[in-house]
């Protein structure tokens, strides 16, 4: 059996969020439709909205007839970056975070690997931006009509 890589909750709502917005480029989207469309709460949309408008990837727009929208071009956007701070808090192994226990941090070499196949992931993901998962994706904008 091979064992599941996962990504936070936050990283998965997050490029959700921008999935959305970029497949709406002529107009500002709420959090309230984002939410309805996902079935995700919107106090969790919330956060990933000020979280993403902190690291300058949304534009927030406040006031009557407000809402949300990519604050650059969806070309310029990596996933990989999306990813990396996103994720940033998060540790793959006990001893990639602080006040590690493990007995065998010292010799262990598993660390430098992991972190190895860590870097490779993110490379991966470095060569896609948001425009190429919504650019022409028809299926995305139909699916997200019908939510």
């Amino acid at each position: 059996m091979c064992p599941k890589m996962r990504l936070t909750a936050f990283t998965d709502y997050s490029l959700r969020v921008l999935m959305y917005v970029a497949a709406r480029p002529d107009r500002l989207v709420r959090i309230r439709e984002m939410a309805a469309a996902y079935g995700i709460s919107q106090n969790h949309l919330m956060k990933v909205v000020y979280e993403l408008g902190r690291h300058g990837i949304l534009e927030t727009v406040r006031g009557r007839g407000g809402g949300i929208r990519l604050a650059r071009p969806q070309e310029e956007i990596r996933i990989g970056d999306v990813v990396r701070f996103t994720e940033a808090g998060t540790a793959l192994v006990e001893c990639f975070g602080t006040g590690s226990e493990c007995v065998i941090v010292g010799p262990c070499r598993l660390k430098g690997i992991l972190n190895e196949a860590r870097e490779a992931f993110l490379g991966v993901l470095d060569r896609y931006t948001l425009d190429d998962l919504v650019r022409g994706n028809r299926g995305l904008a139909r699916s997200l009509k019908a939510a």
